[in-house]
């Protein structure tokens, strides 16, 4: 049978509502506004700003959404990975009204992240067990969590008789993002995401067989060759992603000699008076026996420079178990 597997950063899809933030930055402009605001709680009382570094996190502009609604539509393909959702509920309003029901089965643990970003799962293929690493520590760093979101590990099942047919280990390391920037800080930043792959490594090894059927994906914030993510390699994955198709041209940049050298990239980051930088940010890597099933892989283009909903581009591969 065929199964198709990708990964998409949907870039910050939070609810479409954000009550609290928004009465409050009312508050604070000085503009005068009468309003009856009532809040019912179940649990104890209490409720939280959405949030991050004392900035309001906005929700998902409507056109934003319609677009990587329509990305993954297009693409249809059996399982998708996500990365930046920020609960459970979300990702079910998300496939249900947005995606009308094309994903029946949803996955979502709330992980670390401050910023209220989670990886998820949408599936069209049952789902077996389920299992959060969010807690998992590296040997250097004991005494904190390593993931900044989570390693969330699904199985996925055959439709008929329900056996396992892979697992997916989708994850969102650490991002470049720098409040202070400069050398030290960059180098902190590698070295935790050096730490989150070789946590990765650690528990797929110990999850796994030899001839397991297995992916690890996810946005990775760095290149397949970057020697942050040398445990993958060491491990024997293969890079699913190493040679894609593409589902259209790249859109041409203003300076021919700026454009991608290759096709294997999902973000584009256009620094100040520099060049872009084109990376495979968003990778699947494959078990050796999931790599021999590979028949392709494709990367769903996108029209606009800083692309269409998402600051990423969707990637999957086609296997034939």
């Amino acid at each position: 049978m065929q199964i198709t597997v990708g990964t998409f950063n949907l870039n910050n899809l939070f609810s479409r509502y954000n009550f609290q933030a928004e009465v409050e930055l009312v508050r604070q402009g000085g503009t005068a506004v009468e309003a009856d605001v009532r809040f019912t709680f179940v649990e104890p009382v209490g409720y939280r700003f959405r949030s991050y570094q004392g900035q309001l996190v906005h929700s998902k502009t409507p056109a934003d959404r319609k677009q990587i609604a329509d990305r993954i539509r297009a693409l249809h393909v059996d399982v998708l990975a996500v990365q930046e959702v920020e609960d459970i509920g979300v990702l079910r309003q998300f496939a249900l009204e947005d995606l009308g029901g094309l994903y029946p089965y949803q996955v979502l643990v709330e992980g670390n992240d401050q910023r209220l970003i989670d990886v998820g799962l949408l599936s069209r293929f049952p789902i077996g067990a389920v299992t959060s690493w969010r807690f998992a520590v590296h040997p250097e760093e004991p005494r904190g969590y390593i993931f900044s979101r989570d390693l969330l590990e699904v199985e996925i099942l055959e439709p008929r008789q329900r056996q396992r047919l892979l697992t997916v280990f989708n994850t969102h390391l650490k991002s470049n993002y720098s409040r202070w920037g400069g050398t030290q800080e960059q180098q902190r930043i590698v070295t935790r995401r050096r730490r989150q792959a070789e946590t990765i490594a650690s528990i797929v090894a110990a999850r796994t067989r030899p001839d397991s059927s297995y992916l690890v994906t996810g946005d990775m914030n760095d290149g397949a060759d970057a020697e942050c993510l040398a445990a993958f390699r060491q491990a024997g994955w293969v890079n699913g992603l190493a040679s894609p198709q593409e589902t259209r041209p790249a859109k041409r940049e203003s300076v021919a000699a700026h454009s991608p050298p290759h096709p294997a990239w999902t973000h584009r980051f256009k620094p100040r008076n520099q060049p872009p930088r084109f990376e495979l940010y968003d990778q699947i890597w494959l078990s050796p026996t999931l790599a021999n099933c590979q028949t392709a892989a494709w990367i769903d283009r996108r029209t606009r420079h800083p692309g269409d909903g998402s600051d990423h581009d969707p990637a999957w591969v086609i296997l034939d178990l």
